[in-house]
């Protein structure tokens, strides 16, 4: 981090109480946390702070996520963690009580959603209030056309979020929930309402349900067009870190321009520790 940024991070950090954090490229890469990752949370939660990890990745429900970050040695819960499929569940809840949906997911988003109160419609799909687009690695070609069909009669259209690639082993990417969702737009002309990164909704969403405010908030993040960009919609103080995706020339080329560049979370440490002095 740039010499003029430390006096300010330093009277910034100690006044924030919730620490967003992405996953994969922030917190840990594959199967191992980003060296003093587990000490950051560690502080977190002896300063009665609070952290929560926030994945678009719709294919996986909470409790999948929690239980491969404790695997890693994160003693985190499932309050600790907050998916597109969730933000998704909270947004339609919002706008109907006990809503009846189709989905088009996996049966983890499905379960997910489910827990919220939602009704998942798998016949008399007429009497859905909404259809749900989430990133379905279980597709099959039947629900593709029921969707074409509920936004051939005019019914809302939710996507748990916009990526349109998601990255696989080896360099590789398959695709993502928002490449399902151009698909569909070639065939009904139809486009959703996005809900996650970088969607303010993915945060603001959060924050209204924590009881906290955004000036309280902190998006610490690698991706530029998510992490980053999802900080600055909602309003929230952003760090970008370069243990993942994006690097300085990245940053300089980018619309979306961080409050604060650091190598990782680890460099935070010192300003919680600061805090505890």
């Amino acid at each position: 981090m740039h010499q003029s940024q430390k006096e300010p991070l330093q009277k910034i950090i100690p006044r924030k109480e919730l620490f967003l954090l992405d996953l994969d490229g922030t917190t840990y890469i594959e199967n191992r946390l980003i060296p003093g990752a587990l000490d950051f949370l560690n502080k977190i939660t002896a300063q009665n702070k609070q952290y929560i990890f926030l994945t678009n990745n719709s294919s996986k429900s909470n409790s999948d996520y929690v239980r491969k970050i404790n695997n890693l040695g994160i003693s985190a819960g499932p309050d600790n963690v907050f998916t597109s499929g969730q933000a998704t569940a909270v947004y339609v809840t919002g706008k109907k009580t006990k809503p009846a949906i189709y989905c088009v997911g996996t049966q983890s988003l499905k379960e997910e959603l489910e827990s919220y109160g939602i009704t998942i419609l798998e016949s008399d799909i007429d009497n859905a209030d909404f259809l749900v687009i989430g990133f379905d690695m279980e597709l099959e070609y039947h629900k593709l056309e029921k969707a074409c069909y509920l936004l051939s009669i005019g019914k809302p259209y939710i996507a748990t979020h916009p990526d349109l690639v998601c990255p696989v082993k080896d360099n590789r990417f398959i695709p993502d929930c928002g490449s399902f969702c151009q698909m569909l737009e070639n065939a009904t002309g139809r486009t959703p309402t996005y809900i996650g990164k970088p969607d303010k909704k993915m945060i603001t969403l959060l924050c209204e349900q924590r009881g906290i405010s955004l000036e309280k908030a902190v998006m610490i993040g690698d991706r530029l067009y998510t992490d980053i960009a999802v900080g600055l919609n909602a309003g929230v103080t952003t760090f970008c870190v370069l243990s993942g995706e994006s690097t300085m020339e990245d940053i300089r080329k980018s619309e979306f321009q961080p409050d604060f560049v650091i190598e990782s979370i680890a460099e935070l440490n010192r300003y919680l520790q600061d805090d505890l002095e």
